[in-house]
């Protein structure tokens, strides 16, 4: 395939605006920023990103929009459906999707739509980005962790990781991306929750160890719901997940508590509820993560 040269980002939250700050510095006519008509008005006076103004190209798409090169998808998860809506007039025969969502579900989503031919597996890790008082900030942008999970995507990888490499973002290539998203999964499910629960930055989990012990009891649920859906996944991997929480900074934020700080809807359902349905699938008992889940749904009815 040719060398991708402009990258859509629908989603210009924490973890949108790290990435499209990184592809503007590389250059600035290489990032589009996707916004529907509201968003337009609210971007047009230009985006905090570290102390440095962007000013995004914003487009709005319509059935005469050109084809997309490559769509980097960086919304929450329920805010997907409205995602693919919007992307559709951009997507033509030869687009690349890769979504950066939390959870373990939005490939298959975005495949029905647009077929297992666009789409790539991946997500994002190791990124401490926050988004306050309308500014985002962040100390490393951690790394991107995608590939060909669908036969029919083969080919697709290499052109992203060259655009990757161009714009200094670090980037993996696994052997098997699905195992790597479910980990992932299971990172999530115990430091999203665990923090929007307690109000917890990451220096929390570094240095208090019943903070660590809530998230490994969370986390450790998805270890057999994994292994009946055929991945690897075992006690080690939960040691991995402080492995990288040690890398961060102490201040920052998972997205679940700046999502409750700021009375946004959260991600439960991308976590607790998919480890309690799963659960019930398999006949696996989650309790944690159903007190969790309650809990949560508690904090949001409170806002």
């Amino acid at each position: 395939m040719s060398e991708i040269k402009t990258v859509h980002i629908i989603g210009l939250g924490a973890v949108g605006a790290t990435y499209a700050s990184l592809f503007h510095k590389m250059n600035p006519n290489s990032v589009k920023i996707v916004v529907d008509e509201n968003r337009f008005k609210q971007y047009s006076t230009g985006i905090l990103i570290n102390g440095s103004r962007y000013y995004f190209d914003c487009v709005v798409p319509d059935k005469e929009s050109p084809e997309a090169e490559f769509i980097l998808i960086a919304t929450k998860g329920h805010h997907l459906p409205e995602a693919i809506e919007t992307i559709k007039p951009l997507v033509g025969k030869n687009t690349i999707i890769l979504s950066l969502l939390n959870g373990i579900t939005s490939e298959n989503d975005l495949s029905s739509v647009f077929g297992r031919e666009k789409v790539l597996h991946g997500f994002c890790v190791g990124l401490d980005s926050t988004r306050e008082n309308g500014e985002v900030r962040f100390s490393t942008h951690g790394k991107i962790v995608f590939g060909e999970h669908y036969p029919e995507a083969k080919g697709k990888a290499g052109p992203v990781a060259d655009l990757f490499s161009r714009a200094g973002i670090s980037h993996q290539i696994p052997k098997d991306i699905l195992r790597e998203m479910w980990w992932k999964f299971m990172m999530n499910v115990g430091i999203n929750q665990t923090s929007a629960v307690m109000g917890a930055p990451y220096g929390v989990y570094q240095t208090i160890p019943e903070a660590r012990e809530l998230l490994a009891s969370a986390s450790r649920e998805v270890l057999p719901l994994a292994q009946k859906e055929g991945i690897d996944l075992n006690e080690s991997d939960i040691s991995e997940i402080f492995r990288i929480i040690n890398t961060l900074s102490p201040s920052g934020k998972t997205s679940m508590l700046q999502d409750v700080e700021a009375h946004r809807k959260t991600e439960v359902e991308s976590f607790a509820l998919a480890v309690i349905n799963l659960g019930k699938k398999h006949g696996i008992a989650t309790p944690v993560n159903e007190m969790l889940y309650r809990l949560i749904k508690v904090m949001e009815a409170r806002y």
